[in-house]
């Protein structure tokens, strides 16, 4: 694969994308402790993004018990989070250009931590959506910035690799979150999930604070960060007297045309490309809540405890962190949209296939494994790809906007597969319908393939 952030673009003239250019420092020497670090502070921040995504589908069961709802009353609990997290991705982008990346991630997770802590109190399903739709709100500026602030850090050989290393993450959170649940439900119900899930994050924000790097590309050209952009640059290189130049060479050549960065993504060279990211980033995040939201409650209703419901749903994110490390060996290799159409084909067989192994066990394992491989080994790849896409001037933005059109698709999979489960005759019907989606995203990947075939040859 060859990185599209070495090249400028032709089409702006003077705005050079991110990248270790041959002769930079950055280039040359082995990964830094500071690069190491950076990405695990990562990886637990999107862990907790993770964990409260399965901490809502398996509670939702009890939920149900507790409060008498039904799948459609259901289905607002757990797109109320969803809904935050949306308009969190649209607000804390531009946030972050002003005050810096650490610094939002930091905001994110103690507004996201209070919020869940909350949700373990609350007295009904009005006020649990209430408290579900202020934590998404809070964690909806930590994912997009911890995988641009990520990007950043990570050596342009291996970047791929090294991305989808931090965002394992997420899925890491996913898996402990159905283990963790499987754990805490017995002994605490529903409540302890959410405490538990609201302590994590609280526990993380001065983590973060303490030890991570705030990005030096923001930092760079701004004298109030002179002194901290400095000390970032001592700790990431070991030489406290290197020249910003030797490092990023790029970032001290001012560009001579000056676009914003809406302007970037909607120009003749990527309006074409950002329609299609996003359009597969609204099916890969529709069918996936879908999936994960939905999936306790379909094994509930075909005899399985909540124990079981959640061992079983940690398979989808144990197949994703196996498939986004296949993908991003893929990727470094051959065209990445190639790599995502073909993942995002085992996604829609293996999920077409979960509503006829509801009576087999084992089979039931497998399905849910290999879809987890190629959906959320699919986004995973999605997330690498678009950090890659654009310009500098335009990713941060352009992450955070792919993120917030994907969580759009996220809403519309938790909200409807309450009223699909209701509407179709039979879970193999349902399971069908739930495939549509990840055929659509693949059919997006490959025409981006097409048009951009050139940049990635």
């Amino acid at each position: 694969m060859t990185n599209r952030s070495t090249q400028v673009d032709p089409l702006a003239p003077g705005v050079e994308q991110f990248a270790d250019s041959p002769g930079s420092a950055l280039a040359q020497a082995q990964v830094s402790p500071l690069q190491i670090l950076t990405l695990v502070l990562c990886f637990f921040v999107v862990a907790a993004d993770g964990f409260d995504v399965a901490s809502v589908a398996f509670v939702g069961p009890l939920l149900q018990k507790t409060w008498a709802l039904s799948p459609a009353e259901l289905g607002p609990l757990f797109g109320a989070a969803l809904v935050g997290l949306t308009v969190g991705s649209f607000l804390f982008g531009p946030l972050a250009d002003r005050i810096g990346r650490k610094r939002v991630i930091t905001i994110s997770l103690v507004l996201f931590g209070i919020g869940s802590l909350a949700c373990g109190y609350a007295p009904s399903a009005r006020w649990l959506l209430y408290l579900r739709f202020a934590t998404g709100l809070g964690l909806g500026g930590a994912m997009p910035n911890a995988i641009t602030l990520s990007s950043e850090f990570s050596p342009s050989r291996g970047r791929a690799t090294m991305v989808t290393l931090m965002f394992c993450g997420f899925t890491a959170g996913l898996a402990f979150g159905g283990a963790i649940a499987s754990v805490l439900i017995p002994a605490f119900g529903w409540r302890g999930v959410f405490v538990f899930g609201g302590l994590f994050p609280l526990c993380l924000a001065p983590c973060v604070w303490i030890w991570l790097p705030e990005s030096l590309h923001f930092m760079a050209g701004k004298p109030r960060f002179e002194c901290e952009s400095r000390r970032t640059l001592a700790r990431l290189t070991g030489d406290p007297d290197m020249p910003l130049q030797r490092a990023f060479p790029e970032e001290t050549k001012l560009p001579t045309v000056s676009r914003s960065a809406t302007s970037v993504l909607f120009d003749r060279h990527y309006r074409a490309g950002t329609l299609l990211l996003w359009f597969a980033f609204f099916c890969t995040l529709w069918v996936y809540y879908q999936l994960a939201s939905w999936l306790p409650t379909v094994l509930a209703d075909a005899g399985s405890d909540a124990v079981r419901a959640a061992r079983l749903g940690a398979m989808l994110p144990l197949g994703g962190t196996i498939g986004a490390l296949i993908n991003a060996r893929l990727m470094d290799k051959i065209n990445p949209f190639v790599v995502l159409a073909g993942s995002y084909a085992v996604a829609a067989v293996s999920i077409t296939l979960i509503g006829f192994s509801l009576d087999g066990p084992a089979l039931l394992y497998l399905t849910v494994f290999m879809a987890g491989l190629g959906l959320s080994g699919a986004q995973t790849g999605a997330n690498v790809v678009v950090a890659s896409f654009y310009t500098t001037a335009a990713r941060a933005t352009g992450v955070s906007w792919a993120l917030g059109v994907g969580r759009l698709g996220s809403i519309v999979g938790a909200l409807t597969g309450g009223p699909l489960l209701m509407a179709v005759h039979s879970p193999q019907s349902a399971f069908i319908v739930f495939a549509i989606p990840a055929v659509l995203a693949g059919v997006a990947m490959a025409a981006n393939g097409y048009l951009y075939r050139a940049d990635t040859a």
